[in-house]
């Protein structure tokens, strides 16, 4: 079974830094050049200078980034912008936002979670294929800093709702020790409960199942990576039959009872198709869809943006071009000899059928999907056809999804299978910087 314990995170001195919202910030993978540079701007002290350093002319080589950050780090520490809490505590942790229009609250709970190897028997299962170059920077900066700056994402199941009860009863009645604001309009609130004051068996009743990472994949196997050097070559720390540091990874675990596990759709640019090929996909696309045209972007972006409360799993795409769209609708009987091997729950999802599809009709096989040249990724459908219509970076067609259903990732991962990169966009995002986990 998984195992779940309480940490001492590292967090922000209140007394040091008294306006939190200008020193944390999104994980750092959905974070744009434009957004690191104002998050940069934004305080000296903001985490991004841990979480994403950057490249610095002078710098001697590609790692000095990574050094800076352990520095800096190591000097927030020392004059006290960082302190480390007194007691080992379970942080429950809450996030209120709209989506379609409906507003919504999601607690889960921040704790450490003891690192497993994919595979048979193993009670911690992915859901997602991960790419080399994302995985070489979290490894980098996790050497060079010793800490998990943003957790991953877990799913889990309590039957039996005590743990959402527990939450609730926090969140109505304890005082915060973070309360922000982000600049999507994402209200995040988080709580300190020492170990000893959180219910019996909580941890038990957390890790009674199976785990599913729902998102941080690249930390998660960077993670497995930089423990395993560790183990290596030297003796196990006297940690009094506990697990190591470094045995354990800094998580959030979500519960759909404790609130809703939100999937927004991860949107699909071809780039580098050129005129002949786009002619011949929009003539290609009878083998295998419905196809019903659109007039104009914007129907696309109606149907299927946020606000169009869709779930995926129907076979329904937008497609849009510079010669213009339509509304496809997949029809099953057709991919189903074209479907790659794996369990029902796999072959049924939108992004499996669409890998079939840009690979019959546009040539775009899996291979060159993981090269990461030939496909650009948004969640914002007006955005897609956007790149596609000012021919941005050689986007030539964008395919528009409708959101992966939670129930899916687990599906997927109970049956031992992985998506596609970049199948899922789990929302909120967990700000970086309200916690911080050193491995110590």
């Amino acid at each position: 079974m998984p195992t779940v314990r309480p940490f001492r995170a590292l967090r922000y001195s209140a007394e040091v830094v008294p306006d939190l919202g200008a020193v944390v910030a999104p994980p750092y993978d959905v974070i744009s050049p434009d957004e690191h540079r104002r998050l940069l701007a934004r305080d000296p002290r903001n985490v991004v200078r841990l979480d994403l350093p950057a490249f610095e002319p002078g710098d001697p080589d590609d790692d000095e980034r990574y050094r800076r950050a352990a520095r800096l780090l190591r000097s927030w520490r020392s004059d006290g912008t960082l302190r480390r809490d007194p007691r080992a505590s379970f942080y429950p942790y809450e996030q209120s936002f709209d989506l379609a229009g409906e507003p919504l609250v999601r607690r889960g709970i921040l704790a450490r979670l003891t690192l497993e190897p994919f595979g048979p028997g193993s009670s911690v299962r992915p859901h997602e294929r991960t790419m080399s170059g994302p995985k070489e920077d979290r490894y980098r900066l996790l050497r060079a800093t010793d800490v998990n700056t943003s957790p991953v994402i877990g799913l889990y199941e309590d039957p039996s709702g005590a743990v959402a009860a527990w939450l609730d009863e926090v969140a109505s009645s304890g005082q915060p020790c973070a309360d922000v604001t982000d600049g999507d309009g994402v209200h995040h609130r988080l709580w300190a409960v020492a170990a000893d004051a959180a219910p019996t068996g909580l941890a038990e009743r957390i890790g009674a199942g199976a785990i599913t990472i729902a998102d941080g994949h690249h930390r998660y196997e960077t993670a497995l990576r930089y423990r395993d050097e560790r183990r290596r070559g030297m003796p196990p720390p006297d940690t009094a039959g506990e697990p190591a540091p470094w045995d354990e990874i800094l998580a959030l675990l979500l519960e759909p009872v404790a609130g809703p596990v939100a999937v927004l759709a991860t949107h699909r640019v071809a780039r580098g198709l050129g005129d002949v090929w786009v002619r011949t996909l929009h003539a290609g696309l009878a083998e295998l869809f419905d196809v019903h045209p659109v007039a104009a972007a914007s129907e696309l972006v109606r149907a299927f943006g946020p606000r169009s409360g869709a779930d995926g799993g129907e076979g329904r795409f937008g497609l849009w071009t510079r010669d213009g769209g339509a509304i496809l609708s997949a029809r099953r009987a057709a991919f189903e000899p074209l479907l790659p091997p794996g369990g029902r729950a796999l072959r049924r999802l939108d992004v499996t059928l669409l890998g079939v599809a840009l690979d019959r009709l546009a040539g775009i096989d899996a291979a060159a999907v993981d090269g990461g040249a030939r496909i650009a990724y948004t969640k914002d459908a007006a955005e897609a056809t956007r790149w596609v219509d000012a021919a941005h970076e050689g986007a030539d067609v964008a395919f528009l999804l409708d959101p992966t259903p939670a129930a899916s990732i687990v599906a997927v991962a109970a049956d031992g299978d992985v998506m596609p990169q970049k199948s899922t966009y789990v929302y909120p995002k967990a700000l970086t910087g309200l916690v911080i986990n050193p491995l110590e």
